[in-house]
């Protein structure tokens, strides 16, 4: 399994690119997952294939429909996560992530590993 980056490549690599944006590939990276809503909708979509709209909102029940659709509309557009419109009647429609959408997870996992090295403040 490719383990990335040393720290120490990574640095290289980042003195490489003179600005951040369009052209600085990590700002890419960062972009692609920015946004309040991004990381948690990937989150619940990771728990099963897929789900319909409705059912995805029900377990976000602090995100409005209009902030939903937009996360999954970039996260789309970010090639992260497929929607499939069935052509019945009423419409369904049905959201899952993509294989890229998957690969983020160890990555997620790694953040997490790293975090929970550092207790919270006054514990």
């Amino acid at each position: 399994m490719d383990k990335g980056l040393t720290f120490e490549e990574f640095i290289e690599q980042a003195q490489k690119e003179t600005e951040i944006g369009e052209d600085c590939e990590m700002y890419k990276a960062m972009q692609t997952i920015n946004g309040k809503w991004r990381m948690v909708v990937m989150y619940q979509l990771s728990k099963k294939d897929s789900f319909r709209f409705g059912e995805l909102q029900r377990t976000l029940p602090n995100i409005t429909k209009s902030m939903l659709s937009t996360a999954l509309k970039e996260l789309e557009e970010n090639g992260l996560v497929t929607r499939i419109q069935f052509n019945e009647i009423p419409p369904r429609v049905e959201y899952s992530l993509t294989d890229k959408g998957r690969g983020l997870f160890p990555i997620f996992y790694d953040i997490y590993r790293w975090l929970s090295e550092f207790p919270p403040k006054g514990r």
